[in-house]
């Protein structure tokens, strides 16, 4: 289960389209100067030595092509404020595969710098980051536009980059669209020995796959690695120090660069954090207990609300389009759409909907559509969340998964998913024995790994760790937790629903956030933001 913030289903999904389509993003010839592109930059750090001892190459700035009539061409929305005054910078950085081996190997990561005219006095770069793992910061980058204050614009160049092995930082390509299409809509029931088999059958396939397509390369793409090039890109703009907006798992990526580079951090905002006291399999069951709860918000609040109610018990219905859905696939009213949707895809779609409380009126009527056997409405919000558009996906699949496998320690063994399953399928009666099956995802993976290390880190600036107290996806433990390792963070809470905090509709929490990105200003201790 991926736990990438939606922030591209928001932005209208303009930018993917708009980025994939330009074969010269970062091939322009006009370079933009100004800051950013070659001055002010740090070799302070450029030269430390690399894992193995050797002392990597300084790294060298970089020059940003102007790709402004690009992404204006692809209509993406922005705040009124800001309307005639941008321009977009497009780069490709190279950076070690390897850390070990610095003048081995070099992949590219793309970047996209954004500024604001008005932004005469800039405080450097905010690198964003939306979660997954594999969430594209270049598409949380333009997707802010339309949500972040121009406050923030007239101080900061926006920094968006895809991590290495995400969209089109040296993208992993392990699974076809077919193969997607069908480990989407796939059902077993690990329960049984033979639904147990299938399980376990496919996710070797795809670890298989992987590894005979990349070689070694493959455990090159984890979090600690990406967070080496996260310090490479602030080289290469010619920041002294970093500041950062990270959501989601984009909070672990954050905590694991402080915890690496602990001088570098002028200003961290990590919302919707990723527990670092647990991993694996309490992790992903924190998790389910939280998508549980976020679905009796869901129903509360659709008992009230016409024509939701109509549904009577909201988790009954689900339980019945399950049910139907494993007796008979449901149709759908799009005559172009040849799939199926099984019962997984309708619990994929009910997850995807509980992520935002803006979902929920599209959830109510995706389940009534479903209950007259029409599955349309829960396979577009599947869609989403397996960000699959126009028939085809994006690669968060074979990013999320590789990331994921390689931060973990190898396993779990057949004994551990079976009494695990057994377990969920009864404290998590929606989502716990579908979940189950992704156990076995890292079970069969590359054996080499870079478990992410504890966030202690004794940064020179306080950072802010933000947690929403009815977070499904990280839930506000891990908010808690974070605060506490990381030795110098003070936590802003926010009793909404949702995932994350951040432009999520709380005044409160967006001016402590803009606050504390210009001027380092930090909440009072303790502070709550109401509803």
């Amino acid at each position: 289960m991926q736990d990438v913030t939606r922030w591209t289903a928001r932005a209208g999904r303009v930018t993917a389209a708009a980025v994939l389509a330009a074969a010269t993003l970062a091939g322009c010839t006009q370079t933009i100067t100004g800051r950013g592109a070659v001055s002010g930059h740090d070799t302070a750090s450029a030269g430390s030595p690399s894992p193995s001892g050797t002392a990597a190459p300084a790294q060298q700035p970089i020059s940003f092509s102007d790709c402004t009539s690009l992404f204006n061409g692809a209509s993406i929305p922005v705040q009124h404020e800001l309307r005639g005054k941008l321009s977009y910078g497009c780069a490709k950085l190279q950076v070690p595969l390897n850390y070990a081996d610095p003048t081995g190997t070099q992949i590219s990561l793309q970047l996209v710098k954004i500024h604001d005219a008005d932004n005469a006095h800039s405080l450097g770069s905010l690198l964003v980051n939306p979660g997954g793992p594999g969430g594209s910061g270049v598409e949380l980058a333009l997707g802010l536009l339309s949500e972040m204050s121009p406050s923030i614009l007239q101080h900061f160049d926006l920094l968006g980059f895809d991590p290495r092995g995400v969209e089109l930082s040296s993208p992993l390509h392990c699974i076809s669209d077919a193969q997607k299409d069908r480990l989407n809509a796939e059902s077993p029931d690990v329960l049984t020995p033979a639904g147990f088999a299938q399980a376990k059958h496919l996710a070797a396939q795809v670890a298989d796959g992987c590894s005979t397509k990349y070689g070694p390369a493959l455990a090159q793409f984890d979090t600690v690695n990406t967070a080496r090039d996260m310090d490479r890109i602030r080289q290469a703009v010619g920041d002294k120090q970093m500041d950062y907006l990270g959501f989601s798992y984009g909070t672990q990526l954050g905590s694991t660069y402080a915890h690496l580079f602990p001088g570098k951090i002028r200003v961290a905002v990590l919302d919707g954090a990723v527990d670092p006291l647990t991993s694996g399999i309490k992790q992903f069951a924190d998790q389910l207990g939280g998508f549980e709860g976020a679905f009796d918000q869901f129903a509360d609040w659709c008992r009230t609300q016409s024509p939701c109610s109509s549904l009577g018990n909201p988790r009954q219905s689900v339980y019945r389009v399950v049910a139907a859905a494993n007796a008979h696939p449901l149709g759908t009213s799009d005559p172009g759409e040849t799939r199926r949707v099984t019962s997984s895809l309708v619990l994929t779609g009910v997850l995807e909907a509980l992520y935002s409380k803006s979902s929920w009126k599209q959830l109510g009527t995706a389940l009534l559509q479903a209950e007259n056997g029409d599955g349309t409405g829960l396979l577009s919000l599947a869609d989403d969340y397996n960000e699959r558009f126009n028939g085809h996906y994006t690669n968060i699949m074979d990013a999320n998964l590789t990331i994921s496998c390689n931060d973990e320690a190898p396993g779990p063994s057949d004994t551990k998913i079976r009494s695990t399953a057994t377990k969920w399928a009864t404290q998590y009666p929606m989502f716990g024995k579908w979940a189950a099956i992704s156990l076995f995802g890292c079970q069969q993976w590359q054996p080499h790994r870079t478990p992410v290390p504890k966030p202690v880190a004794p940064t020179a600036h306080k950072v802010l760790v933000i947690g929403n107290l009815h977070d499904p996806a990280t839930p506000y433990q891990g908010a808690i937790d974070l605060t506490k390792t990381m030795g110098n963070a003070e936590l802003l809470s926010w009793n909404g629903e949702g995932h994350t905090s951040y432009l999520q509709g709380s005044t409160c929490v967006d001016n402590y956030v803009n606050a504390y990105l210009i001027h380092g200003t930090l909440p009072p201790a303790n502070t709550t933001c109401p509803r």
